[in-house]
């Protein structure tokens, strides 16, 4: 196997630059630059000298096969974070047989390749790298530190369990069997059903905390959409102006709300329009504001007649409260009633995101969503007592299955490529 390194830190000039190295010859490449190895886990301060000619000065740490991040023999440069620096640390390294550059995500793969991490792990990895807010970087943190694998083995475990079970009553068909064993069977099929529910309901909210939630400001024409807009966004997102459907296509800004990530929505005025245009601009509103987590209704006047009608969770208030002088309403000119509205959106989108599971991917979902149909299948032909055992036992195997390709155990490889490409070398 090769030994793969590459710069793990941002490119550019820094404070200090990281280079990592992975593979069998990882210990004699740093032993070529540094002279000898600081003890493994322990950092060393070394001078790098090539053919005579101090590159730098670093501090290096080691660690050995079984100890590091791949689970191979590895180890890391901390370097003056010079271009010139890493660029020679680089090409010095590249000059050594058995050396080559990593590929986009290469240390992460060979770290799953060698059994310390599964493929949910991965995945967890990605969207840590990924997270913009808070909430994000808790969620991608739980599913990296292995909870969905420890839970996939205990649930495994159980299905295990049941499968020997019944198989046993297939074993010794021809026999007595003193105990009927459906009952302890059918606990373990039932009690897995729910958990594997449960699991399955979070997983619309830990979606909508990775992708983030939409939120759509909606009102009339010159309800002062676009200002709310801007002045939550603190710049100037989209045009505004006292003519009437000035907004004429969706405008969309992505922010931090109480930790989450959220796409707020300016929308064209909703009116009975004549203009083509204005009523294209108006029907996409509509549909984009229908499919939205939560609207934000922006009101001229109190008896306003709304074109598309408030959900329970939905935002309703009034505007342009530099205007009216109402306590209770909110304007993007002076930032009257933003601290509430902000909290108010922050308040709803925190209680759905606070459902969320640890299925962070549509093919974990799947996955659980296809071990969940096998148990019902395992249940109903148990529930038949009509000879069925072999067939219990195989939808009890095939949740199994399931299960396995979940944590990336089999069935993965058509899927690495996609993953590791969204990883930065030296990752």
């Amino acid at each position: 196997m090769d030994t793969i390194f590459a710069l793990a830190s941002a490119r550019g000039r820094a404070g200090v630059s990281v280079v990592r190295i992975s593979g069998p010859a990882a210990h004699d490449a740093v032993a070529k630059l540094c002279g000898g190895l600081p003890e493994p886990r322990r950092m060393g301060l070394r001078r790098l000298i090539w053919q005579g000619e101090v590159i730098d000065e670093a501090l290096v740490v080691v660690f050995a096969k079984g100890g590091s991040f791949t689970g191979e023999e590895m180890a890391e440069f901390n370097l003056h974070g010079s271009l010139a620096v890493v660029a020679r640390v680089l090409r010095v390294l590249s000059e050594q047989p058995g050396l080559r550059p990593a590929e986009a995500g290469e240390f992460t793969r060979r770290a799953l390749e060698n059994g310390r991490l599964d493929l949910s792990q991965v995945e967890g990895l990605a969207d840590l790298i990924d997270s913009e807010t808070e909430v994000q970087r808790r969620q991608a943190l739980r599913v990296m530190s292995g909870e969905l694998g420890r839970r996939a083995e205990a649930w495994r475990g159980q299905l295990v369990r049941a499968a020997a079970l019944v198989e046993a009553t297939i074993d010794f068909a021809d026999e007595e069997v003193p105990v009927d064993v459906s009952p302890e069977v059918l606990a373990i099929i039932d009690a897995l059903r729910v958990q594997f529910s449960d699991e399955l309901a979070g997983a619309v909210a830990a979606e909508r905390v990775r992708d983030g939630f939409e939120v759509a400001i909606l009102g009339a024409p010159n309800a002062g959409k676009s200002t709310l807009l801007n002045a939550l966004a603190g710049r100037e997102a989209a045009i505004t102006s006292e003519i009437a459907g000035t907004t004429r296509d969706i405008i969309e800004v992505r922010m931090d709300i109480g930790g989450l990530a959220v796409t707020l929505l300016d929308t064209a005025g909703l009116r009975e329009a004549a203009d083509r245009i204005e009523q294209v601009g108006i029907s996409r509103a509509i549909d984009r504001a229908r499919l939205a987590d939560l609207r934000v209704f922006l009101l001229t006047e109190a008896a306003e007649t709304l074109m598309v009608p408030p959900e329970p969770d939905d935002i309703v208030v009034q505007g342009k409260a530099d205007l009216t002088g109402d306590p209770d309403a909110v304007s993007g000119v002076t930032g009257q009633g933003l601290d509430r509205l902000l909290s108010g959106i922050s308040t709803v989108l925190a209680q759905r995101a606070s459902g969320a599971g640890l299925l962070i991917r549509e093919r974990q979902r799947i996955a659980l969503e296809r071990a969940r149909n096998a148990l019902d299948g395992a249940r109903g032909h148990l529930r038949m007592q009509d000879g069925r055992a072999e067939l219990a036992a195989a939808e009890l195997r095939a949740a199994s299955h399931a299960l396995e390709i979940l944590v990336g155990r089999i069935d993965a490889e058509n899927l690495l490529g996609e993953i590791f490409s969204s990883f930065c070398i030296g990752k």
